[in-house]
Formats: C-alpha cells, structure tokens, sequence
C-alpha cells in the first residue's frame, strides 16, 4: 500500500464539475492499494499518516501532524501509484490490486484514519475526478506500507 501525502492549505475532489469532498488546511492523500495489501496494511498506513509530523512548530520545525493542527484528510483512490514502468513505455498496472479488493481496504484507511480523529473526506471511488489543491510548502511525502 502506498500513499502520497501533500500537506496543503486547502483542496476538494470534483465529479462532473461538482464538488464530492473539500478540506482546508491538512492532506491529500493519494492512496494506492496493491496486490496481497490486506487490512493490516491500511489499519498501520492510516496511524502512520495521522501521525505524520509535517506541519510547523512555532520555531518553523516539522513536528506537528494533521492531528496536532486540527486537519482534514482528502483521501483519493489512485491505483496509477503502483503503475510497473520498467519494460517500455506503457505503464503496466498488474500490482494494482482488482477495484473490488483495493475498494474495501480503501474504506479500511479512510475509517481507521477517521476513528484516529482526523476529518475524512473523498471522492467517489472509481469515478473520473478532478483534484484541485494547494500544496502548502511544497511538502510531499511517499509511504509505502507492506
């Protein structure tokens, strides 16, 4: 399993032009789910990043996590995470795991990240989306959890 988590001032999800999710300050987690992840997986990646120290002290220091600033968490499927690029040009997307397996442990994370105290939203899984953001920093941190 592996997330993509950029800190940012704000960002929303959009389907069809509307908006499905949207948080101020906090992240956006772009989450990929892989073959053989099991719940584990997403119950340990959820404390992980509820506890990512990413965001300021007062001496400007990264010590504080999304918990700490009181943030939101905009979760987004993104199976492209786990695209295979070794051979060619064509991605390959063979470690993804199938929709119906990645969606459960997607639901996994963003419960365990929720039930950890941190504001979930997210867009419609599987559906074409639009993520609109401002990385606050830029700060963009990659956790991969086996």
């Amino acid at each position: 399993m592996r997330a993509v988590c950029q800190r940012v001032s704000e960002a929303r999800v959009r389907v069809e032009g509307r908006i499905v999710g949207e948080i101020g300050t906090g992240l956006c987690v772009l989450l990929g789910v892989a073959r053989g992840d099991g719940e584990e997986s997403a119950v340990r990646l959820a404390a992980k990043v509820a506890r990512l120290r990413i965001f300021a002290d007062e001496a400007g220091k990264f010590d504080r996590s999304v918990l700490d600033v009181g943030g939101g968490a905009l979760v987004v499927s993104q199976f492209t995470l786990l695209a295979g690029t070794a051979k060619g040009n064509r991605p390959s997307f063979t470690d993804a795991a199938p929709p119906e397996e990645a969606q459960v442990l997607y639901d996994r994370f963003c419960a365990e990240l929720l039930a950890s105290g941190v504001t979930v939203e997210h867009g419609v899984f599987g559906a074409k989306i639009a993520v609109e953001l401002v990385n606050d920093g830029p700060v963009t941190i990659v956790l991969d959890v086996v």
